[in-house]
């Protein structure tokens, strides 16, 4: 999705350094067929679904075969898609981040426009806005709407008679409430650094409540996260969650799948993450994924909470990819933005939110985390994230939440830190006020 790290560095970097044309087959040896390759981020989970998918779409289209390629997640995969799109060496068609990081990846140079298929009519009008650049579309969705905030294990929430919280405070008194149960109260993994960024990146929604238009004003430099009290805040909640002794013991080594399955288990009673992780659940504990909730991350106002969303990673074409396979990569972008695509994706693994396709439909039976985004955004208290409302997202935020999280770095400098961060990126993108 959007925040990854390298999982299983060392093996996977043989697979991602493959090339497209290494991993894809002659006509011969697929008996007259199209081939095509189409590479995703490395997760477990999104490997089955993409696997789920290949095979319901060759099962409808004979003449095409689709070969699997990975990619880590997080700084190195998207390195390596820069690089493989720099060098002309992308895979034929291949799944990336949608909204600000798109961009920085220069679609209108690198990819292909889609703007005139049949079904770029039926995505979700926010959707379609972040696989956008001007009047030209660029992608379809690869998984569902997810919602940032915290994970919760719905069993010790019972056995301590615990309420959902509403805000801060009320979420750090059910934190040392935890503790003294003898459990760890918030599970971090910064093994895998991108999860360092969820708590201040869901933190948007409680920004944007008390800061209207402040995304805006962050784009025209006219707006800090140091000098924003409400912003400033995401920094200081993982600095004071850390001081506090509230996360796990092994928060510096643990990772991502060990965290889902920490907070599934009751051995941890909190999780920041988007719930994009509800598909993963099904793997890192696959008899407990109803036994976890969901709730928005509080902020100081109980009358403003509500939730940050994210929309889907995008499926997208590189200009490299010409002639018979470009017609291949069309058909199978256009069914991944299908109700057989959809459907595909559903049967392979729990979804972690509504589809940002207008003919999809959810399952009848869906886990609870989705359940509780659902009742956010029925309720329309929800907030798209940051980086869906402005085109500058530091890339190095992954790290430095690590130190703030650690107690390495204090969070006004972290936040600073962030500023300077963004500031290269604004210029690099050539916005104006930098």
């Amino acid at each position: 999705m959007r925040f990854g790290a390298a999982l299983l560095a060392g093996a996977l970097c043989c697979l991602s350094a493959c090339s497209a044309g290494s991993l894809g087959s002659s006509d011969d040896e697929t008996g007259g067929k199209t081939a095509i390759t189409f590479l995703t981020n490395n997760d477990p989970a999104n490997v089955k679904v993409a696997e789920s998918v290949i095979a319901a779409f060759e099962a409808k289209n004979t003449g095409v075969d689709v070969k699997l390629d990975t990619r880590p997640q997080g700084s190195e995969g998207d390195n390596l898609v820069k690089t493989r799109l720099a060098t002309g060496d992308m895979a034929d068609v291949f799944e990336y981040n949608s909204g600000s990081l798109l961009q920085a990846i220069a679609p209108q140079t690198n990819l292909a426009a889609v703007t005139g298929e049949a079904w770029v009519a039926d995505l979700d009008p926010t959707f379609k806005q972040v696989v956008s650049t001007g009047s030209e579309v660029y992608g379809s969705p690869w998984g569902a709407i997810v919602g940032g905030g915290i994970f919760y294990n719905k069993p010790l929430y019972t056995k301590l008679n615990l309420q959902v919280p509403k805000t801060w405070a009320d979420f750090m008194a059910n934190n040392a409430k935890i503790k003294a149960a003898g459990v760890a109260p918030v599970e971090q993994t910064y093994s895998e650094t991108w999860t360092s960024q969820v708590l201040v990146l869901a933190d948007y929604h409680n920004v944007a409540a008390a800061n209207p238009g402040w995304a805006e004003k962050y784009t025209n430099n006219q707006a800090k996260f140091a000098t924003t009290p409400q912003a400033l805040a995401g920094f200081q909640r993982l600095e004071e969650l850390k001081k506090a002794g509230y996360w796990n013991d092994d928060y510096a080594s643990a990772k991502y799948n060990e965290g889902l399955n920490a907070v599934a288990t009751g051995k941890a009673g909190h999780y920041p993450m988007i719930t994009f992780g509800v598909p993963a659940l099904s793997t890192a504990a696959p008899d407990n994924v109803n036994d976890v909730g969901f709730f928005a991350l509080p902020g100081d106002d109980a009358s403003k909470n509500g939730v940050t969303l994210w929309e889907p990673s995008g499926i997208y074409i590189p200009k490299s990819t010409e002639g018979d396979k470009l017609t291949a990569a069309k058909k199978f972008q256009a069914f991944v933005a299908s109700p057989e695509g959809c459907a595909a994706n559903a049967s392979a693994a729990p979804v972690g939110g509504p589809f940002a396709v207008k003919t999809c439909t959810l399952p009848a039976s869906v886990a609870p985390a989705v359940k509780d985004l659902s009742a956010y955004v029925d309720a329309g208290t929800a907030t798209p994230a940051l980086e869906f409302l402005s085109p500058i997202k530091g890339p190095a935020l992954e790290q430095i939440t690590v130190e703030v999280g650690s107690g390495i770095r204090p969070a006004a400098d972290g936040a600073k830190l962030y500023d300077e961060d963004v500031k290269k990126q604004a210029q690099q993108l050539g916005l104006q006020g930098w």
